[in-house]
């Protein structure tokens, strides 16, 4: 076998090789496409996540602040209650 023969034969095993090599990236590493597909979909997840838990938190204020009004409420009627209970005894 010549030189120029068995130099043939090395770069045809070392492409096989690189191939081989490459099909094993690809598998590893899957579609690029359905990668860049995935991101977008989690990405839009979660824009859409972050929106919900900016509202939730909207609207967790806005219970609290009625939750306040109605304690307020609550404790004045429960004075005037009392205030009443405190005079009808009384002449």
């Amino acid at each position: 076998m010549s030189i120029l023969q068995s130099s043939t034969v090395r770069l045809d095993q070392a492409l096989t090789r690189l191939e081989r090599a490459v099909g094993v990236l690809f598998e590893r590493s899957g579609d690029p496409a359905l990668a860049r597909r995935e991101l977008a979909a989690m990405i839009e997840d979660r824009a859409h996540l972050a929106q919900q838990l900016d509202d939730a938190l909207a609207r967790e204020k806005e219970l609290q602040a009625l939750a306040d009004e109605a304690s307020e409420a609550l404790g004045s009627a429960i004075a005037e209650v009392r205030a009443a209970l405190g005079r009808e005894g009384r002449p």
